[in-house]
């Protein structure tokens, strides 16, 4: 199949103070967030001056890409599109348009399926596609990556890593907590490709037993975090800090901190990991090390290419888990009746 460019789709973060407003307007319109929970949020954005560092952090990305596809001589152009802020993804796809580009790649800076890590940039994809009308270029979007084994390997290595950071007199008896943003109850219950419910929650922890066991560690917790909706709806659970306590009170004196459901350490791994999780733990007196995310790592770039050249060259998907990969559909179509 042939293709003439890649599109990176991502979130969007602000990148100044007078972003940060409507970013996060942006990102909760019609999901009934309270206005003063929007203000709580802003001000961990004013807390870094007003930016998140998604945007570097997704160019820099952007760039090992671009160097491990010129490494193989796969010649692709990468375009940059955002769901939320600048570069929105609908300006990326008009310009990919006016560039002459009539079939793209789009690699989703989500490893899940699930509603907002697989569904919506289906429907991104859509919208953007219905923006530019008639000219758009044919977008297909690259399948979830929860269980490839470049992606499963960084998370692993960042994680004895981080390991190597505690006090060696707690090291071998530190908890393993891995951490993904939580969803609500209700989103998380819709049905995956395979039919069966909880999707998003399923890969989470699958992705966790793979890194766990790549690391030689059999014992481990699966925790949420960055929850954002009323309080009345009911969220994955446990939250991190809450889960912090529960632990020190079992006498855990040590944990570190794997943020898998994060592709880099945008703000809501630096503030929820780097500030909330770290406080609560030094309040606990408990050793805390917070792994790095994979997104920095040369094996994701590699990644992100072993996708585009599965497609490009008809290959057999590189996957660890005997769970389905779904999230491959054309112009946004859904990747199966019901899914996500």
């Amino acid at each position: 199949m042939s293709f003439d460019a890649v599109l990176f789709l991502s979130f969007g973060g602000p990148e100044g103070p007078d972003e940060v407003r409507p970013f996060l307007e942006n990102v909760t319109r019609g999901r009934g967030v309270p206005p003063e929970r929007l203000d709580e949020v802003a001000e961990h954005y004013h807390h870094f001056g007003g930016v998140s560092p998604i945007n570097r952090l997704n160019r820099e990305i952007m760039a090992a890409v671009d160097t491990e596809l010129t490494a193989r001589g796969v010649d692709l152009p990468v375009y940059f599109g955002n769901r939320n802020w600048h570069p929105l993804v609908e300006d990326t796809v008009g310009r990919m348009a006016d560039d002459g580009i009539r079939r793209a790649l789009v690699f989703a800076t989500s490893a899940w399926g699930g509603y907002s890590g697989c569904k919506q940039y289906h429907e991104d994809i859509s919208r953007a596609r219905g923006a530019v009308g008639e000219r758009a270029p044919e977008l297909v979007k690259l399948r979830q990556f929860y269980d490839h084994p470049l992606f499963v390997q960084a998370n692993a290595d960042a994680v004895r890593r981080a390991y190597a950071e505690l006090a060696a007199s707690t090291r071998e008896q530190a908890r393993l907590v891995f951490t993904a943003h939580s969803v609500p109850l209700q989103a998380d219950d819709q049905p995956g490709a395979d039919g069966r419910p909880q999707w998003y929650s399923r890969q989470v922890h699958e992705t966790a037993r793979l890194v766990a066991e790549e690391v030689g560690v059999d014992s481990y917790d699966v925790v949420w975090q960055s929850r954002s909706g009323p309080p009345s709806v009911p969220w994955l659970e446990p939250d991190i800090c809450d889960h912090l306590d529960e632990v020190h009170a079992a006498g855990v004196g040590a944990v570190v901190v794997s943020p898998i459901g994060f592709v880099s350490d945008h703000l809501e791994v630096v503030w929820d990991l780097d500030n909330e999780a770290s406080e609560k733990a030094e309040e606990l007196r408990m050793g805390f090390a917070r792994a790095a995310t994979a997104g920095t790592d040369p094996r994701f770039a590699e990644m992100i290419v072993d996708l585009v050249v599965e497609h490009l060259e008809a290959k057999q998907p590189r996957k660890l888990s005997t769970l389905a990969s779904a999230g491959c559909t054309t112009n946004g179509e859904p990747c199966a009746p019901g899914c996500c």
